[in-house]
């Protein structure tokens, strides 16, 4: 029998570790053991009555057959209305594209955009798939990393010097995943005056977190600050996060309609259309009440606050205020070269991730995975008890250390 192999592009690839740390939570969960998830990037809070109820009355009603490939009428028309209404964008149908999840959106227009040699600038800390999007689509990933000084931020300066005659896209991210930074309006106006000087760099927008924001912060979006790059801007979103469907994997973009063509033609020959039943239910998302996401966003803020505060108070770990998303992005640097009770010692901040998992059962993601060390990532869209119940085993871990 012939052995296995696998493809050259697929080699490059490592699997999520996001998914990878969740995998671990759930076994060592299924084992008996008291463990506590702060992995994953996903709502506690259940999908809105509303939006259920809309995909109900679509399975009722027999719309459960194939679609248009990117996507029904109805939902690109919701979408057309939410750019408009949010973002002060103008786009038509032909520019809209809907796909099973933002990951499928952006994958897409990597795989229809990227030939050999091609290059994407991606900021560092990124969303661990970026890189790894890039690497199947052909292409090849520059990451650019942003300092803790700068909160996270790529600067117009470190914009410019990582640009060259090969870089294709810029992937931008705000607010961000893994830490929850948020761009102002003139630090993106700063990013967009240079991507004028430079006309054959695009910008992929990535706001899937653009509704869950705090202490009055105003977010905005590329081709909204600089109407001069919206021919070459994709600006995508989701259900997934504002909406709590994560299950749902419903992604949006909306662009130049050559490029929506081309990510259509893509999924002609993989994915094909996103769930039917799904599509009905973010037009009910996106088209209905809004009102639950103040409410949900001062749960946020006040589980933020809390992560913050109790993280602070642990030796050696220190963590800055992000402006969105339910992410903080804490530092480690202070118990690197510590020994850990198992008589490990914490070389980085993949070792502290694991040390922590093991003593005390809390499960996060190391800062290595997401591009910038000695960094790890905590999603508090968890239960406040539970947030609690886990900043006091981190201090503990931490106050165990020597």
């Amino acid at each position: 029998m012939t052995g296995f192999s696998q493809s050259e592009a697929l080699a490059r690839v490592k699997p999520s570790p996001t998914l990878a740390v969740t995998q671990r939570a759930r076994d060592l969960k299924a084992e008996g053991r008291d463990i506590i998830s702060l992995g994953a990037g996903e709502p506690d809070f259940d999908t809105p009555e509303h939006i259920k109820d809309a995909a109900k009355a679509a399975i009722d009603a027999g719309k459960t057959k194939y679609t248009a490939v990117d996507g029904i009428t109805e939902l690109k028309d919701a979408i057309i209305a939410k750019f408009k209404r949010d973002n002060d964008l103008s786009f038509e149908r032909a520019q809209v594209t809907v796909a099973p999840g933002g990951k499928a959106i952006i994958y897409n227009a990597l795989v229809a955009t990227l030939n050999p040699g091609d290059e994407v600038i991606i900021p560092a800390p990124y969303w661990v798939s970026y890189p790894d999007m890039t690497y199947l689509a052909g292409g090849t990933p520059v990451v650019v990393k942003a300092s803790a000084e700068n909160n996270f931020k790529l600067t117009a300066d470190a914009l410019e010097q990582a640009i060259t005659d090969k870089t294709r896209w810029l992937i931008f991210n705000s607010p961000s995943n893994p830490t929850g930074s948020a761009y102002t309006r003139a630090e993106i106006k700063a990013l967009t005056d240079v991507l004028l000087r430079h006309p054959h760099v695009w910008v992929m927008s990535d706001d899937m977190y653009e509704h869950i924001v705090y202490d009055g912060f105003e977010f905005a979006t590329p081709a909204q600050v600089e109407p001069a790059i919206a021919d070459r801007t994709l600006t995508i979103s989701g259900a997934s996060k504002a909406y709590a469907m994560t299950g749902w994997r419903i992604g949006y973009s909306a662009g130049p309609a050559p490029l929506a063509k081309a990510m259509a033609k893509v999924m002609s020959q993989s994915t094909s259309n996103p769930c039917s039943v799904s599509q009905w239910a973010t037009v009910a998302a996106l088209n209905g009440d809004h009102s639950f996401l103040a409410e949900r966003n001062a749960v946020f803020k006040e589980r933020r606050d809390l992560v913050i505060r109790m993280l602070n108070d642990a030796e050696g770990i220190t963590c800055s205020t992000p402006e969105g998303a339910f992410y903080v992005y804490p530092s480690c640097e202070g118990v690197i070269g510590k020994t850990a009770p198992s008589g490990a010692t914490i070389e980085n901040d993949e070792a502290f991730a694991k040390e922590l998992l093991d003593a005390q059962g809390v499960a996060v993601v190391f800062g290595a995975a997401f591009g910038l060390s000695p960094f790890f990532r905590i999603s508090y869209a968890a239960a406040t008890e539970e947030l609690e119940d886990a900043c006091q085993r981190i201090q503990e871990f931490c106050a165990s250390l020597t």
